[in-house]
This record gives C-alpha cells, sequence and structure tokens, in this order.
C-alpha cells in the first residue's frame, strides 16, 4: 500500500481528483500552499512520484530547496518536513504542539536533518506547518 492514495505511476493527480479525495481537508491544503507561496516567494510547486511505496506527492520548493511535502491521503494529508539540527532546537521554542515535537523528538537523525510527517486535520495543523516551514528557511 502507498503512503499516497495516489499511487499509479501513469500521471500526477489533477486539481478535481486532488479535491475529491482530500475532501474536507482540500482547503486546508489549498490554505497551506497559498500560504508558504506568499510568506517565502519564490516558491515552485512541483508533483514528484517517488515510487509504489510512496505514490505522488506535491514538493513546494524554494530555489532547488524543498520546503515541504504534501502527501495526499483519503479525507487528508500528511505534510512532511525534514529540519536541520538548528531548525529542530529552534522548534522547542515556537511554541508547537507537544504532538508535533514527539515526533521531532522521535526522529532519527540524518546528515540531512531529522524528517517528520505531520497529519493535517485542521487549522492548528495547518499553523503548525507554517511554524516549521518558517524554521527550516530560516536557518
Amino acid at each position: 500500500m502507498s503512503l499516497s492514495v495516489f499511487a499509479e505511476k501513469s500521471g500526477p493527480p489533477d486539481a478535481t481528483a486532488l479535491a475529491a479525495v482530500l475532501r474536507a481537508a482540500a482547503p486546508l491544503w489549498a490554505e497551506l500552499v497559498a500560504h508558504i507561496e506568499a510568506a517565502h516567494p519564490p516558491i515552485e510547486a512541483r508533483w514528484n512520484f517517488s515510487g509504489a511505496k510512496f505514490g505522488w506527492s506535491l514538493r513546494l520548493v524554494r530555489r532547488d530547496r524543498i520546503v515541504l511535502y504534501l502527501i495526499p491521503q483519503a479525507d487528508g494529508f500528511l505534510a512532511g518536513v525534514v529540519l536541520g539540527e538548528r531548525a529542530a532546537a529552534a522548534a522547542r521554542d515556537a511554541g508547537l504542539p507537544e504532538t508535533v515535537l514527539a515526533l521531532l523528538d522521535a526522529a532519527p537523525r540524518y546528515a540531512e536533518g531529522r524528517g517528520i510527517r505531520v497529519p493535517v486535520a485542521g487549522r492548528a495543523d495547518v499553523a503548525a506547518i507554517e511554524r516549521l516551514a518558517a524554521l527550516k528557511l530560516a536557518s
């Protein structure tokens, strides 16, 4: 089973298919993308197929640096971010929810940083992801 609901390599989802899968989470997806594009220009949204295990995800990229990965799932989505050690340390003082801090604490450390995937279920989750993106880009 693929992490993304869109597991077929034939092509990325169009806006209609994405909205049909995300359902009530579609406005949260749109809000998050719009915020990242406005707050951290220039941002390019690129669909990427990472194989059958992961499927299609939307990468929000600034100057070849991936800011966020958005992974569509049935009735929602995951927001993935990789934070370097400075950004991960700054996250402690950023007023993030305990659930996000627990994900960071549990994430393995790699040379490129700590990668987490946050399930987005509401506006508070979007706000946390927006703060994580700002921390990433500030480091």
